[in-house]
């Protein structure tokens, strides 16, 4: 059972890099906001480039944090119920989420993402606008590589479960430990 849990931690340690990426590009995207409204405001200064970034930024946000708060546990989900079972009920639950549901979908995301990113690299994509990104193939690309992220971090809610029902490991509430104490 040793593998598993060196499974385990290494899948840990790639979700915990999607959250790192997601934050550092949050902060970005603060940084990116507060310069554009100060241009606009304080110098009547408009820069369609830095615009289309914020929407970048928000895109790395939200496609890099998914995987980090699906390793963390926090993603929604009826916790109504969910907290009241035991750690074996949970760990079940989690196994055949992240087997029935998460891996499909994030296979889909990775087939389809694919395809859409290396069309509008053949096309040569970029912005519609003038001033705006070049490249748009490279924000695209995201969706993919989301996609391989995604299932990580389902196959670390598998290896999670499997600690759980095989090693008799709980789940913690503190999130920010990864889901195991």
């Amino acid at each position: 059972m040793r593998w598993i849990i060196a499974l385990d931690n290494g899948l840990a340690r790639l979700s915990y890099l999607c959250g790192w990426i997601a934050s550092a590009a949050f902060l970005l995207m603060v940084f990116n906001i507060l310069y554009d409204v100060i241009a606009r405001y304080a110098f009547n200064d408009v820069s369609i480039g830095m615009q289309e970034m914020e929407w970048h930024l928000y895109a790395v946000v939200f496609l890099l944090g998914i995987p980090y708060a699906m390793r963390t546990d926090g993603h929604v989900r009826v916790d109504v119920l969910y907290d009241r079972w035991e750690d074996p009920m949970k760990a079940w639950v989690n196994i055949i989420g992240a087997l029935i549901l998460v891996l499909p979908f994030a296979f889909l995301i990775i087939y389809y993402g694919y395809s859409y990113t290396m069309e509008a690299y053949e096309l040569g994509e970029g912005s519609g606008d003038p001033g705006g990104l070049p490249y748009r193939w490279i924000i695209k690309s995201l969706m993919p590589i989301s996609g391989v992220f995604l299932a990580t971090s389902g196959l670390g809610m598998v290896t999670q479960g499997i600690r759980v029902l095989k090693l008799g490991e709980s789940y913690t509430s503190d999130k920010s430990q990864g889901g195991l104490a």
